[in-house]
């Protein structure tokens, strides 16, 4: 599956990731910080202390006022961009795929950050190890490649093997969102942009994990994806339906008289969702894995600053 195309790329090129917070990382990049450093950029002046670097007097204000004061600049550091990807088994479900979705948009916010020379890492979850049963040996050995490859990428010429690692990825087995996340705000060395690529569809909610990643200091950016068939189902009757992640079995009557309670259901916990986000200062999007790419990464993004 080609992920982007290259006029997408090229529309893509031309954007920055906007933080709210400042970039903490103590690497250097393109990213201006608050932090006093020494780049070419000025920032500001302060009075001359003894002990200070005589390099960064301005001589031509000492001559003008007859005071000492030193020349300060911001330093440019790069700014952390962690993409949390959802690769449970429900993730599979739907024509198009939310995972195909779902790779497509982390592919477009890596590439940004790369561009911008930006540290991306893609956090996949459930975890896969060595031993995992869900994988047929050979395809298990490119699935812990690909994650592997997918940790820390910086610089624009890392994106070919970027997408490729991506493209390479796939989505089986359960997770638990909550515990996937939080582990992912306690690995970070430091708080960036976090991007969550999921349905959101955990019987154990997702308050928890969201938390902890407001709580370590990332600035969130949800984005919730659906499939054509969860918002607008075209099954009628007597059905048994299957977990994908649990294996668990349910049978229900669906008749198209519970259509709209269904819909009004699912509208009911998109909102929740929406104002739950919203309510603790992370951006929130909800769109389905049929939805246009662009519209939402050249319209919805940028109209909301995620970049611009």
């Amino acid at each position: 599956m080609a992920l982007l195309t290259p006029e997408l790329l090229r529309r893509l090129e031309q954007f920055q990731l906007l933080a709210a917070r400042r970039a903490k990382s103590s690497a250097k990049g393109e990213r201006r910080s608050k932090a006093r450093g020494q780049s070419v950029e000025f920032a500001d002046y302060r009075n001359y202390v003894p002990g200070d670097d005589f390099r960064y007097l301005d001589w031509n204000l000492y001559g003008r006022l007859d005071r000492l004061f030193l020349k300060l600049y911001e330093e440019e550091r790069e700014l952390p961009v962690r993409i949390f990807l959802d690769a449970s088994e429900s993730m599979t479900f739907g024509t198009p795929p939310k995972f195909d979705f779902a790779r497509q948009v982390a592919a477009a916010v890596g590439y940004v950050a790369l561009c911008g020379f930006d540290r991306v890492s893609i956090t996949v979850f459930p975890e896969v190890d060595k031993n995992s049963k869900n994988f047929e040996p050979e395809t298990l050995n490119s699935e812990l490649a690909a994650r592997g490859g997918l940790r820390a990428v910086r610089g624009r010429k890392s994106s070919l093997q970027f997408f490729q690692n991506i493209s390479a990825l796939t989505a089986r087995g359960s997770v638990d969102f909550n515990d996937a996340l939080r582990r992912g705000a306690l690995s970070a060395r430091s708080a960036g942009v976090a991007v969550v690529l999921s349905d959101f569809l955990d019987p154990n909610g997702y308050e928890a994990g969201l938390t902890a990643l407001v709580g370590r200091g990332f600035h969130v950016n949800c984005i919730q994806i659906l499939s054509p068939e969860e918002l607008n189902p075209m099954t009628y009757g007597d059905l048994r339906l299957v977990d994908s992640e649990t294996g668990g079995l349910q049978e229900v009557s669906f008749g198209k008289y519970r259509l709209k309670a269904y819909q009004q259901t699912v509208q009911n916990f998109c909102q929740r969702l929406r104002e739950y986000c919203s309510g603790r200062g992370m951006n929130f999007f909800s769109v389905s894995s049929e939805m246009p790419l662009e519209e939402l990464l050249l319209k919805q993004l940028r109209q909301s600053e995620v970049w611009g």
